[in-house]
């Protein structure tokens, strides 16, 4: 009886033991890994977006990502296979108790915040027009992405919602850093369910790190690489080069390393990783108010920045302008 006993006891411990560890995985899933670093990432690079693979491909814009050891390196933006139905939500550099902080992007029924930042085809700064999902099949706006429409037939026109803003900037809040908080709309859709960068989104990051033409410390804020038609793909038809930088490049006055900061107080009960998307939106608020000052001994990238604008709600279709170029020529420059 006593051997029995024994080991129901020895067996509802080790249940005991195993039930927190199922309970978490979903919520663990959630939360990306994240980087905060002292120095601002440089100026988005003016490029033109390459002709859509086929139906069903999203873009996905490129975005500068950090390497402990050399800092920012771009990873050049591509077309998507997308999940039926959902729509990409751009990551952002955001300034943060002292930090820049990585803020992941996602996949989600609505397009949320992303820090104001204009990454152009479609992403201007707050939502996204670049196209839309008409039952199971997505719609083009041809006035801002290019598509060969002999063999993509779901487009459409409307020109009436082409962003005119010629600003580079690379990150939200600090110093010349895009001025722009949630609105109550993308707090709301930052609350829906999520899902996250894909395996071909995540594999081009990889492959962009391995480059060492990507990094900044070499181009100069000019990848030879700036986009692909697919992911993955850094040679042949489909690889466009970055036609300038977004501006005069600096190179930051203290190493990768010294650059490195801690993860903020908002991202330390996850374990030094950052927030899942809706904590990330409701927190986004306190990211640009008070803090504006870079931490000392630092050269943030942008100081020479156009000046940044405020963001529009989502159901607007033109931001705050700076400068007046031709409607269609901003958004195939970037």
């Amino acid at each position: 009886m006593r051997t029995h006993s024994a080991f129901r006891f020895l067996a509802l411990a080790v249940l005991l033991m195993i039930i927190p560890a199922v309970v978490s995985t979903p919520s663990s899933a959630q939360i990306a890994l994240g980087i905060s670093v002292r120095i601002g990432p440089p100026a988005l690079p003016v490029y033109e977006q390459p002709l859509c693979p086929g139906p069903g491909y999203l873009w996905t814009p490129g975005y500068w990502a950090w390497d402990d050891d050399d800092g920012y390196y771009w990873v050049p933006g591509t077309w998507v296979v997308a999940p039926v139905g959902m729509l990409w939500t751009p990551g952002y550099w955001g300034w943060v108790n002292g930090a820049y902080v990585w803020n992941a992007g996602y996949w989600g029924p609505h397009v949320g915040f992303y820090g104001g930042i204009n990454y152009g085809f479609g992403y201007g700064g707050a939502g996204f027009v670049g196209g839309e999902w008409r039952g199971g099949a997505f719609f083009y706006n041809t006035a801002v992405v290019r598509v060969d429409t002999v063999h993509v037939t779901d487009v459409y026109v409307n020109r009436t919602v082409i962003v005119n803003n010629t600003s580079h900037v690379a990150f939200n809040g600090g110093e010349g850093g895009v001025v722009a908080r949630p609105t109550a709309q993308e707090v709301a859709y930052a609350r829906e369910p999520h899902q996250a960068a894909l395996a071909a989104q995540t594999q081009q990051e990889h492959l962009a790190h391995q480059d060492r033409s990507n990094f900044a410390s070499v181009n100069h804020g000019a990848p030879r690489v700036a986009a692909t038609a697919r992911p993955g793909d850094f040679s042949g038809r489909g690889v466009v080069a970055s036609r300038s930088a977004g501006a005069p490049y600096h190179a930051p006055a203290i190493s990768p390393r010294e650059a490195r900061a801690s993860a903020p107080a908002e991202s330390r009960n996850n374990g030094g990783r950052p927030m899942n998307a809706a904590n990330r939106e409701n927190n986004a608020g306190n990211r640009t108010e008070s803090n504006s000052r870079p931490a000392q001994n630092t050269r943030p990238a942008e100081r020479e920045s156009k000046p940044a604008r405020e963001a529009k709600p989502a159901n607007q279709s033109k931001p705050a302008q700076h400068g007046n170029p031709p409607k269609e020529e901003h958004e195939k420059d970037r």
